[in-house]
């Protein structure tokens, strides 16, 4: 089987999208209250569920480690698009503007997948998922410290960066786990 990186990964990114949408036209942008830390916090509580149902292998609220991933990637999003909007912007943002900036922020993150698998080799096809999620939940500790140090860094990549890495994460995970 030869596999299509482009392909696959633009297939998990059209369920991430119609999800987002949907609960963008359900809720409105809601999301727009939410502080870095608490959108930090959303993502650690996916990536966690996880890791416990990796762990245990039971899910006692129904929601599956695909729906968590799902999560993972849109919150992402959102913490890319509120580090980028001017926190004057009004809370509700119209629809239209929501799915421009949720395709470049994919648009972002894609490529920069694209340029890491050319240095790695497409690595992560050979990983297992679990280590995928143990590397979401570093990320994820990465950035609270970041945070917690009011944004400042001595050596590392911003939190941004961070955010395309856990998305970019979540979906090889969802390619390895195989939604479509």
């Amino acid at each position: 089987m030869i596999n299509n990186t482009a392909e696959e990964y633009d297939a998990v990114i059209r369920v991430c999208r119609a999800l987002f949408i949907k609960k963008t036209k359900d809720y409105g942008t809601a999301w727009r209250i939410l502080r870095p830390s608490s959108i930090t916090d959303q993502i650690f509580i996916k990536a966690q569920r996880i890791r416990t149902l990796e762990e245990k292998k039971i899910s006692k609220v129904g929601e599956d480690i695909i729906s968590e991933y799902i999560g993972i990637i849109n919150y992402c999003i959102i913490a890319m698009m509120q580090l980028e909007l001017d926190q004057n912007a009004p809370a509700e943002l119209p629809l239209d503007l929501v799915e421009i900036e949720f395709d470049k922020k994919v648009n972002e993150t894609k490529e920069l997948m694209f340029a890491k698998n050319h240095d790695y080799g497409e690595a992560w096809r050979d990983m297992r998922i679990s280590s995928l999620t143990d590397l979401i939940l570093m990320k994820i500790f990465r950035v609270k410290q970041i945070e917690d140090n009011a944004g400042q860094t001595l050596a590392s990549e911003g939190v941004k960066a961070n955010y395309q890495d856990m998305l970019n994460y979540s979906v090889f995970a969802l390619i390895k786990l195989d939604l479509k």
